[in-house]
């Protein structure tokens, strides 16, 4: 495909802006910290915030970050870019960006959050179906279940993470049972296969 590459618009917008503080620079912080996009995230207008990616995987990772802080509206369009690439995020042009404004406008009156268009509608419809069972996981997770992920998340064993929570191995385990950790985990690997043969010249290996 001369000219264009195929890669991911994510567009997110702040809710309930008019009455909470301004939480784009939080965001953008750590976005910056999370993922190595193909232009950086930032602001584009008023409370919006807008990045673009080649990877996938860390789109449902921003993903789930951004569900987990629960003040955003998320679209993702993937789709074509028109090259050459731009030099900032918001001086592009491209499906990507027409399919992330529509998605992030479809999210504002959907179950949850977060919203998925590409030029295959059903694709885009099954990467956004895992999100969206991701994003009600996350919604139900209590304040101990996030202690046990997090605790989890420097990469250590489940056992030396009990220890630093001062509960035995029995008890931390039940606590990622319940907050549906490894369930998170494997949705997001999930979403992200869908995402990636929302890609048109992908296809599904056998």
């Amino acid at each position: 495909m001369t000219g264009a590459e195929v890669m991911y618009v994510m567009t997110l917008d702040q809710r309930r802006s008019r009455t909470g503080p301004d939480a784009v620079p939080d965001l953008l912080a750590a976005f910056a910290a999370l993922a190595e996009p193909i232009r950086a995230f930032e602001r584009t207008a008023g409370d919006e915030v807008q990045g673009l990616l080649d990877d996938p995987d860390q789109v449902a990772d921003l993903t789930a970050y951004a569900l987990r802080d629960g003040r955003w509206w998320i679209g993702i369009g993937a789709g074509v870019v028109d090259g050459p690439l731009p030099q900032t995020t918001r001086a592009g042009r491209g499906a990507a960006y027409v399919h992330a404004r529509e998605a992030v406008e479809r999210a504002k009156s959907e179950p949850q959050p977060v919203c998925v268009r590409a030029d295959d509608t059903q694709r885009a419809d099954d990467a956004e179906a895992a999100l969206w069972l991701v994003s009600s996981l996350l919604s139900r997770r209590t304040d101990a279940g996030w202690e046990a992920v997090d605790a989890m998340a420097s990469g250590g064993t489940q056992r030396a993470a009990a220890a630093d929570l001062g509960i035995t191995a029995q008890a931390f385990s039940g606590r990622l049972a319940v907050a549906g950790w490894t369930e998170e985990r494997r949705g997001r690997t999930l979403a992200a296969h869908l995402l990636a043969i929302c890609d048109p010249e992908q296809k599904p290996s056998d």
